[in-house]
């Protein structure tokens, strides 16, 4: 019999990588597999995340706003951060939603339309861990028409006094930082968007956690209520007016999210691999069957495409190139086929497949969140149908 090959091998792809890059990643995947992956099934199952001490231990590591320059920001290339999110995908959603919140939202926020003020105060601190982001768009009843949000930030004076409710926040319950988003009224008498820097201690903030989920569960979600925070002037992003600052958040986000995807469909696959090659179904090995190697086949085929499209569209983001229609293409091919490829591997492990001691329905679970938030498919096949035909239909 000849020797199987792994799925690296077979599409080559060490060969598209840097030494630097393959470091970069070895070292997140040696953390997760000796750090996360023994207690992730555990962390699952109760509810409980502990992101205080993960989050510290992530910004040794170097993987907290690893993309970004200074403020003790790593400043590593897009490719490396989208294989450090692969790699922290393979383990669990939960566990990269926390590093893309916390880098690719809040601390992208910050360092891109913030103050030296705000950046001094802050980037610093989460990029060690010390401190905790959150990012506040979504709305109960605006998701993926944010530009409906009821949210509202008005001048008393010097200050600004926020109002409303933010909901499905990845860390919002442990954050000590939020970054929010509201209507404002301008001089002009115009409404506009405007991000706020918000200290989650401020009188009026809260945020409830959102219990009850079966998605997700190795991650803390929260609702974010603001009523009648009061901040100074200074708390306002000064760089970013309407609607682009936070999406060009929810870009970075989204892009993380192609890579990480792609992780959780590898493990997937992986663990189908391994559990065909040594479970025994009339006499001989189920992976030695027509039809689990054809699924098997199918499966690597789309897992491996989905490495070579997040490869190309990072190195396309470390040239300053992408477009948002090419980040809306790898998000919505890869949780697509990845949510499909974990419900594949769960037909080969059988009853075994339900069970948390396979990742593979909880993988499953995780990707019916990952393949709604951040922009749901439809919008960004609308997105994708804009780019080739001119027309926006998504009204």
């Amino acid at each position: 019999m000849s020797r199987p090959s792994t799925l690296s091998q077979l599409f080559a792809l060490d060969s598209l990588l840097e030494p630097e890059e393959i470091a970069i990643r070895d070292t997140v995947r040696d953390f997760g597999n000796a750090r996360l992956r023994p207690h992730v099934a555990d962390w699952f199952e109760d509810a409980e995340l502990p992101a205080r001490e993960i989050a510290k231990e992530l910004g040794r590591l170097g993987a907290l706003g690893m993309h970004l320059e200074g403020y003790g920001c790593p400043g590593t290339s897009a490719m490396a951060y989208g294989l450090a999110c692969l790699e922290l995908e393979a383990v669990d959603s939960g566990i990269r939603s926390l590093v893309s919140v916390q880098g690719s939202l809040a601390m992208f926020s910050i360092h891109h339309w913030g103050s030296e003020d705000q950046k001094n105060e802050w980037l610093p601190r989460m990029a060690a861990g010390d401190a905790i982001g959150c990012f506040g768009l979504t709305e109960p009843d605006f998701g993926s028409n944010p530009s409906g949000m009821r949210t509202n930030a008005k001048r008393d004076g010097d200050d600004w006094v926020l109002n409303g409710t933010k909901m499905w926040i990845t860390n919002g319950s442990i954050a000590d930082v939020a970054v929010v988003w509201a209507q404002t009224d301008l001089e002009e008498g115009a409404r506009g968007i405007r991000g706020f820097v918000v200290p989650t201690d401020t009188p009026g903030f809260s945020a409830p956690e959102i219990k009850k989920k079966i998605s997700l569960r190795a991650s803390v979600t929260s609702e974010l209520v603001l009523d009648n925070v009061r901040l100074p002037g200074s708390a306002l992003l000064p760089k970013a007016a309407g609607l682009s600052g936070p999406l060009t958040a929810l870009g970075e986000a989204r892009y993380g999210i192609i890579f990480g995807a792609i992780g959780a469909a590898r493990d997937c696959l992986e663990t189908a691999i391994d559990y065909a090659q040594s479970r025994e179904v009339f006499d001989k090995p189920l992976a030695a069957y027509q039809i689990t190697q054809t699924k098997i086949a199918d499966m690597a085929l789309e897992v491996g495409k989905g490495h070579l499209l997040a490869y190309h569209i990072g190195r396309g983001k470390d040239r300053g190139e992408i477009t948002p229609e090419q980040i809306s293409t790898g998000k919505l091919n890869n949780t697509r086929e990845a949510i499909k490829i974990a419900r594949e591997c769960r037909t080969i492990l059988g009853a075994n497949g339900i069970t948390l001691e396979y990742p593979v329905i909880r993988h499953a679970n995780n990707l019916e969140s990952v393949l709604t938030y951040e922009g749901t498919s439809e919008v960004h096949q609308l997105t994708i149908g804009r780019a080739l035909t001119g027309s926006a239909a998504f009204r």
